[in-house]
């Protein structure tokens, strides 16, 4: 987990979350940042002032967007042990000041948990060269509960065992249960990797079968929503 792509994922996540008023764009204004006890520990020492230094990132990139905030933004990190080396979840949520003093700061409702995998993330590239192909890049969003996984490779498991790419806690999912693959033009199927319980994608038993955003897949007693990110 890099700091820079972490601040870039924050940014991202106040560009999903902004809701238009008369005049003005509101965006939250609180962040909090989930990370594995592996790499929370690997900020001891300078975790207040990365909070600062990414407060004051969101703040800027707020004023570049002429996004309107409620109170300068604040980010928190906190420990999840579900989650592996390498991934971090972010849920943002929109604070308003108390009124009087000694009032309780007002909270709006708490969004999904958007839950990314630096590890398998390619670094940018500062400029890309133009090419020939027909090449769509998108990236695969699955909604379990509360939690959504950003999947963008081209080839993405999903399973109860720590090393699959979305990891389910369920007795009924086999280890290595299913696989998403994104094709060049940017779709995306799903295939049962011999599972013992298949796969259901909107009520019916499938093998492998195009996804669509929307899509609800049953994976033992576990449905998630397929959504697309362009």
């Amino acid at each position: 987990m890099q700091p820079v792509e972490l601040a870039r994922k924050l940014a991202k996540e106040m560009d999903a979350h902004k809701t238009a008023g008369i005049a003005r764009v509101y965006v939250p204004n609180e962040y909090t940042v989930f990370l594995s006890a592996k790499d929370r520990s690997r900020l001891e020492g300078y975790e207040r002032s990365l909070e600062q230094e990414l407060s004051g990132y969101l703040l800027e990139h707020a004023r570049r967007r002429g996004y309107d905030l409620l109170t300068r933004p604040t980010v928190a990190f906190e420990t999840d042990e579900r989650l592996r080396l390498g991934e971090f979840g972010i849920q943002p949520r929109m604070v308003k000041p108390p009124a009087h003093e000694g009032e309780a700061p007002s909270q709006g409702e708490e969004g999904h948990t958007m839950v990314y995998s630096a590890v398998r993330e390619s670094p940018a590239q500062p400029e890309e060269r133009p090419s020939h192909r027909a090449e769509v890049t998108s990236r695969a969003i699955v909604t379990v509960d509360d939690r959504r996984y950003v999947l963008d490779g081209e080839r993405s498991t999903i399973g109860r065992a720590r090393d699959a790419d979305c990891v389910l806690r369920d007795p009924n999912v086999s280890r290595h249960h299913a696989e998403l693959r994104r094709s060049s033009r940017g779709e995306w199927t799903i295939a049962d990797l011999g599972s013992t319980n298949g796969i259901k994608v909107n009520g019916r038993r499938v093998g492998s079968t195009r996804l669509k955003s929307g899509d609800q897949v049953t994976v033992g007693t576990t449905t998630f929503r397929f959504d697309v990110e362009q």
